[in-house]
């Protein structure tokens, strides 16, 4: 990990928590997996004010690109769920693939496990959008 831990922006943060507390409704076995994961991730994260976060750090509105041991590569912008657009490359938090990059960095790798089996992934590309979140939205 380039940064040692994975960084996530305060407000973020408690966004997050609140979305991963409904994990155990998810029906999807691969998801509700996901989630846990992340969860126990955000227990050892660096939880840090917006103007002390990397700029190569993924959060919310970030626009990633990725690419596989495998030899593919993806590039769309990580969002919230109601926000979520797969055919514009818009990929919600509480999808496998959302879960797996939240809190990473540029030049990061990991493993996750997807629908399609455990694939290990590379971030080559962070960009920061600055788009405001609302933290007080109704799940």
């Amino acid at each position: 990990m380039k940064h040692g831990n994975l960084f996530i922006e305060k407000k973020e943060y408690v966004l997050l928590k609140r979305l991963m507390n409904l994990s155990g409704y998810y029906k999807d076995d691969i998801l509700r997996d996901s989630v846990k994961k992340l969860v126990s991730e955000l227990e050892s994260a660096k939880i840090c004010d917006e103007h002390d976060m990397p700029e190569d750090v993924i959060r919310f509105n970030s626009t990633i690109t990725i690419a596989s041991q495998n030899g593919w590569h993806r590039t769309f912008k990580l969002v919230m769920p109601n926000d979520s657009d797969v055919k514009n490359d818009k990929v919600s938090i509480l999808t496998p693939m959302g879960a797996a990059v939240m809190g990473y960095a540029e030049g990061d790798s990991i493993t996750w496990q997807f629908p399609s089996g455990e694939q290990n992934l590379t971030i080559e590309k962070v960009e920061q959008e600055n788009k405001y979140i609302n933290v007080n939205m109704v799940l």
